[in-house]
């Protein structure tokens, strides 16, 4: 089993033997020229604006890896009750940040 992340607090034929900590993993995008001219356009006629979208989902993707690394780092191999926020640092950066419990898991019997 790689490391398990879940939203849950509890994995369905798992115990949690040993809570190692929060794990965090966090990013700072900001978001440049090109994007901020496709947003102001799409802003004029409504709708996705898919540059920020992806982004924003590229960020989310760091974070988690990052969250990831650091729950290994401590010896977990599983992240439970996973969660992310994003704020804004300041114009025109955002934060994503990704937190959850650093456990060791091991199967039922």
């Amino acid at each position: 089993m790689g490391l398990l992340v879940t939203t849950t607090e509890k994995v369905p034929g798992y115990r949690v033997v040993e809570v190692k900590g929060l794990a965090r993993g966090g990013i700072v995008r900001a978001t440049h020229v090109g994007r901020d001219i496709m947003a102001f356009l799409k802003n004029l006629k409504g709708g996705e604006v898919k540059e920020y979208t992806e982004m924003l989902a590229e960020a989310r993707e760091e974070a988690l890896k990052r969250m990831v690394l650091n729950a290994q780092e401590m010896g977990a191999n599983a992240v439970i009750g996973v969660r992310f926020m994003t704020s804004s640092v300041a114009s025109g950066m955002a934060e994503i940040y990704a937190y959850g419990t650093a456990v060791v898991v091991e199967k039922e019997e």
